[in-house]
Parts: C-alpha cells; structure tokens; sequence
C-alpha cells in the first residue's frame, strides 16, 4: 500500500524550511497558504512578505526539496505570492492605507538623494509594491521634475489627488509653488505643511511610502518623526569623509527620533569611462560601507556615478524606468530589494512573535 501525503505532513516539511532574511520558519511565520494535494501532485501558495524580496528564488526552491521529501509526493507546484507587512500605527495614528514611511535623507546635499529616492520608488513599483512618493524637500521640491508631471489631478471631496507616473503615486509642496518661488517657512507652518499631505490627500493602498528629505538634520527631520510614524530612515552619501561626516549625523539624528535604521546607500562610488571602460574612484570608495559597519547599520548597497542618471532626472525620465535593462537600473532595484528585506526585518524585530498576516 503507497503511502499518501497529507497537509499534516507537507506543513511538517515545510516548518524545517527558514525564510532567509526574517531566520524564522515559514509555517511560523504563517507564509504558507492553499496546500493542494492530488494524489502525489502537491500545489503550494508562499506568501511572501515583498514583492521585491531578494531571495524568492531560494525560498521557491527550498520549499519545492522539502515537499519532495515527504513520502508520495511526485511532482510540486510552488507559487510565490506578496503581502507586504504592515506598520500598524500608521493607521492607527493616521489612519491611512499605508503600510511604511521610509524617510530617504541624507546629511548633506549634493549626494543626489532625491535621485536615489525617485529610483527606488520605481523599482519598488516594477516588482509589485504599491509605492507612493512624498516630497518632503520643502526647500527644493525637485520630485516632479524627475517624475516629469507638472501639476496634480483636481481635488476630490476637498483632498488634494496624488499625480501618478511609472506606477507610483506622487505628492510634493512643488505642485502648490510656482515656479521659482521660495518656501520661506519656519518649523510650525513646515510641520504642518509635511502633516497635511499626508492626511489631506487622498492616497490609494500604499506599501511603501518613500519620502524624500530636505538635506540635513533639522526642522523637517524633526516634523517628519512627530507627525507621522516611520518605519524606518535610509541614508544616502558618497564615499568622501566631507560627506560620510555627515552621514553619520544623520544616522544619529534616526537614533536620537527613535527612528530604525533600515541602512546606508553609497552613491556616486564609481565611475566608468564610456569610451575605455577603465574605472575611476572620483570620490573614493567604500567609506559609506565602513561607516554603515562603525555605525551597526545595514549597508544597502553602492550606485556608480553615471551621466544617464543625471540627464534622465532633468527630464523626467528616471533610468530605472527608460533603461530597466541597465546595469544601473539593476544595481537600484538591488537596493530596493535590500531595502524591502530590512523592512519585514523590522517588523519582526519590534514583534518577535508576530504572524504575518
């Protein structure tokens, strides 16, 4: 008499297998759904906590020799799925259709963070998150510019609608300014300017809400932390010490808002001669990867210095969406999966014994 599997057997199976990023099984963490078993056919529904998770791959695999294991199975079907996590006092607070606020800052200007955050949120997109973008560089708003609209929808029922461009949703003091004009504002009207186009807009589900900070530590870093609760800050410099200085007073000014680390991002770290190929360290290399380390936070990654970067962000034409095919473009959507990972992370780290659901 052969020996049939049965759902008790295959969850047996599946509960040795670790999600790599989160070190918990998966049936612990409840990202097993729909088994389906016909005579020794089993089907399989992961849900994975991203859609831009960086080891889907090793997760589809590891699932499909487990169940291989189990007596009377012959043949597996394995399908991933996403539900993002969500951060739960964003509704609770807010309550708003948004799962995470990641803050995109930087301790100096100049280190093309606007660029950074305008990318990532399309790589986000690409992979099948939800993203929004919020302009919070009341300063410089320059995130239209490198999504290349002009202006958003009309109002409906008294709230402003975000503009929408490469799948992402997008609301910035930019919209409101003329231009040329100067937002000469002091910290109240700034906190409530940053407060408002959170809640005063209507915004479809978000799984991610990248938003884009004016360079520095100061009045909007401040406002942002009291008016909204952040998942996390990443922070982008280059490699010199002049900028890494910086850095560093930014990851301090996370930890002193209590705000998670969710990492470092080196950018402009190389370059490449087009007509040679040879390689040049313009700004030197590797100190945005010492300092994450000195500083215990993850290291994101490390973008080149490319001239297409910059000419695509003037007209609205951000890399990641005109050349997906790019090593550039694969180098942001390699962050953005890194930065999707440290996500779930920290929502297992603030809740040891949560299930996703």
């Amino acid at each position: 008499m052969s020996i049939k599997p049965t759902k008790e057997l295959i969850l047996a199976a599946l509960g040795t297998v670790m999600e790599p990023e989160l070190h918990q099984d998966l049936v612990t963490l409840n990202m097993i759904r729909d088994i389906e078993i016909n005579d020794g056919q089993v089907g399989v529904v992961v849900m994975l906590t991203t859609p831009a998770c960086p080891l889907k791959g090793k997760i589809e695999n590891d699932v499909r020799n487990a169940i291989m294991q189990v007596p009377g199975v012959e043949k597996v079907n394995v399908k991933l799925d996403a539900d993002v996590t969500a951060d739960e006092r964003i509704f609770g607070r807010l309550q708003l259709p948004i799962k995470n606020i990641v803050a995109i800052a930087s301790g100096k200007g100049g280190v093309g963070k606007t660029t950074v955050a305008v990318n990532l949120a399309i790589a986000l997109a690409q992979m099948g998150a939800k993203v929004g973008i919020l302009d919070a560089d009341i300063y410089g708003p320059n995130v239209p510019q490198m999504f290349g609209v002009e202006r958003m929808p009309n109002p409906t029922n008294q709230k402003l609608n975000p503009a929408h461009a490469y799948g992402v949703q997008i609301m910035s003091m930019g919209f409101m300014l003329k231009p040329g004009q100067a937002a000469l504002w002091r910290g109240p009207m700034l906190h409530s300017a940053i407060r408002q186009m959170f809640t005063d807009v209507n915004w479809q589900p978000v799984d991610y809400m990248i938003v884009d900070m004016p360079p520095g530590t100061g009045d909007a870093q401040l406002s942002l932390a009291q008016s909204v609760p952040l998942t996390g800050g990443v922070v982008v410099s280059t490699p010199q010490d002049v900028a890494l200085a910086d850095a560093r007073r930014g990851l301090a000014a996370f930890e002193q808002l209590n705000v998670p680390v969710l990492g470092v991002i080196e950018n402009m770290a190389y370059f490449i001669a087009p007509d040679t190929g040879q390689r040049y360290e313009i700004f030197g290399y590797g100190g945005a990867e010492r300092a994450a380390e000195e500083l215990k936070a993850p290291f994101l990654g490390r973008l080149p210095l490319d001239q297409r970067v910059r000419e695509g962000g003037d007209v609205g034409q951000p890399i990641v969406a005109v050349e997906p095919d790019s090593e550039i473009a694969e180098a942001f959507r390699e962050i953005a999966r890194q930065l999707a990972a440290q996500v779930s992370m920290q929502k297992i780290k603030t809740s040891p014994d949560l299930k996703i659901i």
